[in-house]
C-alpha cells in the first residue's frame, strides 16, 4: 500500500512543479506587460517566458498522462503493478515525462514561434507561424494524451461499475474507498485540463487547417480561451482541498500556522 501511494504521488508532485513553473517567472512578466501595456523586457526575458509556460504546459499533460496509466495499472492490472512501478521506476517515468517534455518544447527555439501576443500580453506559441507544425503540437501535445487517459480512466469507470453492480461476485477485485477518492480526485484534475485547454487547442487546429478564420475568430474568443486556458495551473490545488481529506488538513494547518497571532 505504501509503494502504491508513494509512486502515486510522485507524479502528483512532477504534476505541481509544472504547476508552479508559471508562477515563479512567466505570470509576473505577464502582469508587467500589462501595467506597461506591451513587452518592456526584451528577446530574452520573453524567449525564457515562453519556454517555461511551454515547459508548464506539456509538463502538465504528461504528468496526467502519467498519472492517468498509473491508475490504471494499480486498478486494473494490480498483480502487476508492483514490478511496473517499483520505486526505481516511477522516477524513470517521472524523469522520462520531463525528458519528453523538454524535446517537445525544443522544437519552438528553431521555428521561432515563441513570440510576443499583445492580445494576451504573454509570451506564447503563436499558432500562425507554421501550419503543419501547429497542426504537429496539437496532435502529440493535447490529442494524443487526452486520448490515452480517457481509454485509461473509461476501463477504470468500467471496472467501478462492474465492482457497484456485482458482476462475476467471485472473481471481482476490490476497490478500497480512499483508492477509488484518489482516482476521483485526479479524474476531475483530468476533467478540468481537457475542458480549459480544448478551446485554445480547437482554434490552433482551426486556424491551421484553414488560415482564411484567423481573421474570422473574434479576438475576445481568443483571449479568453487564451486566459481560461492558463487558468487551469490555479485549479489544481483547489480540486485537491476539495475531494482530498489530507490536502484539505494540511491546507488548515497552514493557513492557521500563518495567521496565527504572536505569542
Amino acid at each position: 500500500m505504501c509503494l502504491s501511494l508513494c509512486t502515486g504521488n510522485a507524479f502528483v508532485v512532477s504534476l505541481a512543479v509544472a504547476d508552479l513553473l508559471v508562477a515563479v517567472y512567466p505570470y509576473p512578466l505577464v502582469l508587467t506587460a500589462i501595467f506597461h501595456d506591451g513587452w518592456i523586457l526584451g528577446y530574452i526575458h520573453c524567449q525564457i517566458s515562453g519556454f517555461l509556460m511551454g515547459l508548464s504546459v506539456i509538463g502538465s499533460i504528461f504528468n496526467i498522462t502519467g498519472i492517468a496509466i498509473n491508475r490504471y495499472c494499480y486498478i486494473c492490472h494490480s498483480l502487476k503493478y508492483d514490478r511496473l512501478f517499483s520505486n526505481r521506476n516511477t522516477v524513470c517515468y517521472v524523469a522520462l515525462a520531463w525528458v519528453l517534455t523538454a524535446l517537445a518544447i525544443a522544437p519552438n527555439w528553431f521555428m521561432e514561434s515563441l513570440q510576443y501576443d499583445p492580445r494576451v500580453y504573454s509570451c506564447t506559441f503563436a499558432q500562425s507561424v507554421s501550419s503543419l507544425y501547429t497542426i504537429a503540437v496539437v496532435v502529440i501535445h493535447f490529442i494524443l494524451p487526452i486520448s490515452i487517459v480517457t481509454y485509461c480512466y473509461l476501463r477504470i469507470w468500467v471496472l467501478v461499475i462492474q465492482v457497484r453492480r456485482r458482476v462475476k461476485p467471485d472473481h471481482r477485485p476490490k476497490i478500497k474507498p480512499h483508492d477509488f477518492r484518489n482516482f476521483l480526485t485526479m479524474f476531475v484534475v483530468f476533467v478540468l485540463f481537457a475542458v480549459c485547454w480544448a478551446p485554445l487547442n480547437f482554434i490552433g487546429l482551426a486556424v491551421a487547417v484553414n488560415p482564411r478564420l484567423g481573421l474570422a475568430i473574434p479576438e475576445w474568443l481568443f483571449t479568453g480561451s487564451y486566459f481560461m486556458a492558463y487558468f487551469n495551473s490555479c485549479l489544481n490545488a483547489v480540486v485537491y482541498g476539495v475531494l482530498n481529506h489530507n490536502f484539505r488538513k494540511e491546507y488548515t494547518r497552514i493557513v492557521l500556522a500563518i495567521f496565527k497571532p504572536p505569542c
